[in-house]
């Protein structure tokens, strides 16, 4: 596509359905390298569906467009700092990093080695631990264990990086610990085990968390550690054929509790990232209608049908990834290609430390 193309604008089912429907141009410049300078200046693209109106605001005005007696769903997951820089035996640099935990001390991880090739049984030498490659998964991911005497995570938060996206062009080991390490995690986050954030949840601050509660607008948890694979492009060009990453989530008894009393009051449940609605929707096309913890593949994409989610909060998305065919699907793919030519032209930021923009 030449500089000056959006994303495609042609409404037929069948390109609606092919990769390169979700393909546009995006000037680096858009692309946000730190935070706003507080949480709640960021801005908020608010979209109506059913008048298809894309009206320029403020996060800090979010709590204008909410009502009384509607739910909001947030991903309390906590960002782990799951980048692991050591040494093996010789001296040479190995990068370890985490993507999910699959055990006790067992994690699915990317090793970038400074010099030679990784191999089974490699030892990777931290402060107070180490990392032992145990065997290759396939091209990306290798299967680790982590060998420390302590807690693995409160080892982990004492030796790792925050893993900043790729197009976050700047050392994210050293910056970390200022920056990053307060601004890429939720003010919610809790419950440790992402690599990256639930990024729509970074706009929220307390004053209007509970600006929203006195106004009446109930707040919910989910769970849904975030892992490597939400940063991969979808290859596939026929989206029948696309199997997502997976990742592990939890729903709760009381989430599910007041989910039910939502919808039997006629009020909306509003979902806070894509994290909350993968979560949710998969619970619904499941019938798993009951507390529990699980791995979810979903991918939602338009002409998917929506059995809980009335209204959501994002950021805005990497081309041809799946969380910008899941926001199409919600808001319909016209008025998504309507929305992302307007904050392009208007100079919106993108990605993790981006904008945010409201569905409803």
């Amino acid at each position: 596509m030449s500089d000056s193309s959006t994303i495609s604008t042609t409404n037929t089912q069948q390109n609606i359905n092919c990769l390169s429907a979700y393909d546009y141009h995006l000037p680096a410049e858009l692309i946000a390298q730190h935070p706003a300078e507080r949480r709640d200046l960021s801005r908020l693209m608010h979209i109506t569906r059913n008048d298809s109106a894309v009206i320029n605001r403020h996060f800090k005005d979010l709590p204008d467009l909410l009502n009384k007696g509607d739910l909001l769903i947030v991903n309390d997951t906590r960002v782990i700092p799951a980048r692991l820089v050591g040494k093996k035996d010789s001296g040479g640099k190995v990068e370890v990093f985490l993507s999910k935990r699959v055990g006790e001390c067992e994690w699915e991880a990317m090793i970038r080695m400074a010099s030679g090739k990784a191999r089974e049984q490699l030892e990777v030498y931290l402060e107070g631990g180490k990392v032992v490659l145990e065997n290759k998964l396939d091209d990306y991911l290798w299967k680790v264990n982590i060998d420390t005497a302590g807690d693995v995570i409160e080892w982990i938060e004492q030796v790792g990086g925050i893993p900043l996206p790729p197009y976050i062009k700047r050392e994210s080991v050293e910056d970390n610990r200022t920056e990053d390490k307060q601004r890429y995690q939720t003010v919610y986050a809790n419950e440790p085990g992402a690599v990256a954030a639930p990024t729509a949840g970074l706009h929220f601050t307390d004053n209007i968390l509970n600006q929203l509660e006195e106004k009446g607008v109930r707040r919910a948890f989910v769970t849904l550690h975030v892992g490597l694979g939400t940063f991969q492009p979808v290859r596939e060009e026929d989206l029948d054929k696309v199997k997502l990453h997976s990742e592990t989530y939890r729903i709760s008894e009381e989430t599910l509790k007041l989910i039910d009393e939502t919808k039997k009051s006629g009020k909306r449940v509003i979902a806070v990232g894509t994290t909350s609605v993968r979560v949710l929707e998969h619970v619904a096309h499941s019938e798993q209608w009951h507390p529990h913890s699980g791995d979810t593949t979903l991918f939602l994409k338009p002409g998917s049908e929506f059995k809980v989610v009335d209204a959501m909060i994002t950021n805005f998305h990497l081309p041809k990834s799946s969380l910008l065919m899941l926001v199409a699907a919600l808001a319909s793919k016209p008025l998504m290609d309507k929305a992302y030519q307007q904050a392009v032209a208007e100079g919106y930021k993108f990605y993790s430390y981006g904008d945010a923009m409201f569905i409803e």
